[in-house]
């Protein structure tokens, strides 16, 4: 049952901070060139958003694991 729980919080937490931030970004390094005593490389910056929905199911799903995940049929 506490691994149910540790799920639970984890969505929970998850869905927040994809409602807070809506997103997250990160750089990629795309081209790269050496010339002799020169390097010249290109990094561009991407940016992942996250739907509403998704951040809302999360928290829905982590609830109903608090109240339903230590339920014995």
């Amino acid at each position: 049952m506490n691994a149910i729980r540790a799920i639970a919080f984890a969505l929970i937490i998850a869905g927040a901070l994809g409602l807070a931030y809506g997103g997250f970004s990160y750089t990629k390094e795309t081209h790269e060139a050496k010339l002799d005593p020169i390097e010249l490389s290109v990094t561009d910056k991407e940016r992942v958003n996250i739907p509403v929905w998704t951040g809302i199911g999360a928290i829905i799903i982590g609830g109903a694991l608090l109240i339903f995940g230590g339920i014995k049929r």
